[in-house]
């Protein structure tokens, strides 16, 4: 356990560091007043984007399109467990309906599993798992542009459709990255031993140039969460009791129930339908689930002229004990069901 505690909070450290040097910079007027929103640009247009089309055109193949049905069955019933959720806390935390309750209700549904779960994961397991975890949360992102980004925007200035929330680059790079790489595998079924169809059909400088980029999207990400924050109060973000339980919800108690529910349907499947499924959707899915709060609820009312100070503060808080929280949890899942035997 203690290995698996270690082996986590390495990586988390690393990202927390990370936010810490964009809160810093921030706070000693170094960057702009414009700054978050240059830096959320070239995460958006290039580092994301990157990460995904490059590790979906590595991977994603016929050969393994198989392998990833019961991890994108896994990962909608996951965010429509949490979206319903959602519904039954936030009115709880409060009672008054406002459009501070969309924002809890926004926060409950999703956690970062972009921005933070990502680079977590291809730090911790590499671009491979990390082609998986990407199809886990398929549903997931389709849910928040679909749904969750419309709880964000107050009323009367609703007016993208449903096709224009999901033309987002990070989503449409994974897509085209899918189509690449079936592409790719069936061109060159025949590579040198660790490389792939991939890697033998693009030039090595689009290739080294897409794996540099994407290496920066963790960096840039936390970069980011710590500009972002910088803008608020810093005590008075620590200052808000109802931000103390939604953080504790979205970190701890909400991530227990969703695995231990996945846990027990996949189960039920094992035991009444015979179909094997392994551990691989819950440990893909813990990153999912587990990891903190994004910016979203910070980006939006302040685009919108509504109070981002409630989203900011659930950002800073649920930022910096995540680094304690997803190395324990972390080692505790592996502690109950078993080492991780994820895709290789």
């Amino acid at each position: 356990m203690l290995k698996t505690f270690l082996a986590t909070i390495n990586p988390m450290l690393t990202m927390f560091f990370c936010m810490v040097i964009g809160f810093a910079l921030k706070k000693c007027r170094i960057l702009p007043d414009n700054a978050s929103k240059t830096v959320a640009k070239l995460l958006t247009w290039v580092a994301c984007p990157a990460l995904s089309f490059s590790v979906m055109a590595r991977y994603f193949t016929i050969s393994t399109i198989s392998k990833y049905l019961s991890i994108i069955i896994m990962g909608t019933i996951c965010v429509t467990m949490a979206i319903i959720a959602a519904f039954v806390i936030a009115p709880i935390i409060i009672r008054k309906k406002s459009y501070e309750r969309c924002i809890y209700r926004y926060a409950m549904a999703f956690a970062n599993s972009g921005y933070m779960g990502e680079p977590l994961v291809q730090s911790i397991f590499g671009d491979f798992v990390l082609s998986y975890y990407k199809l886990a949360t398929l549903p997931i992102s389709i849910a928040i542009y679909a749904w969750g980004v419309g709880t964000l925007v107050p009323s009367g200035n609703k007016k993208e459709s449903f096709f224009k929330k999901m033309m987002n680059p990070p989503l449409v790079s994974m897509i085209v990255g899918m189509i690449v790489g079936i592409v790719c595998g069936l061109i060159a079924k025949n590579v040198p031993d660790g490389s792939t169809a991939y890697d033998v059909i693009f030039p090595s400088f689009i290739v080294n140039s897409l794996d540099s980029l994407k290496a920066c999207m963790g960096p840039i990400a936390m970069i980011l969460a710590g500009i972002t924050v910088a803008n608020y109060d810093f005590l008075g973000m620590f200052k808000k009791k109802k931000v103390y339980v939604a953080t504790a919800l979205r970190l701890i108690v909400l991530p227990t129930i969703l695995l231990a529910s996945l846990f027990g349907i996949k189960e039920l499947c094992n035991l009444i339908f015979g179909l094997s499924i392994s551990n691989t959707p819950i440990f893909l899915l813990f990153f999912a689930t587990a990891t903190p709060l994004g910016l979203n609820t910070v980006v939006f009312p302040e685009a919108y002229e509504a109070d981002p100070e409630i989203g900011a503060s659930m950002a800073m808080l649920s930022h910096t004990l995540c680094v304690i929280s997803i190395p324990l949890m972390y080692s505790l899942l592996t502690l109950i069901i078993g080492d991780p035997v994820l895709p290789v």
